[in-house]
């Protein structure tokens, strides 16, 4: 299925990735991600509804509350990369 190369495999994940862990969709529904100047199929990701995108949104506002009180230095190195 997947032509392309990675360096590092683990880089290329077929989950989305919601308050903190990889999840599947509720149901284990897929979608095709495909290259469109080939047509070649690249892998699938998870095809989310309503319930995932409920809890995607409520991981968000949950890490908010404890990112909005992180000094901007410390967000401007986890943006660049450093991840503190």
């Amino acid at each position: 299925m997947m032509r392309f190369s990675l360096q590092d495999p683990d880089l290329f994940r077929r989950q989305a990735y919601i308050g903190g862990r990889w999840c599947d969709a509720d149901n284990g529904a897929t979608l095709e991600v495909n290259n469109p100047a080939t047509g070649e199929i690249l892998g699938t990701v998870p095809m989310m509804g309503a319930a995932e995108t409920r809890r995607a949104i409520d991981a968000e506002k949950n890490a908010w509350v404890d990112w909005r009180r992180k000094p901007a230095k410390a967000e401007a190195l986890f943006c660049a990369g450093g991840m503190i």
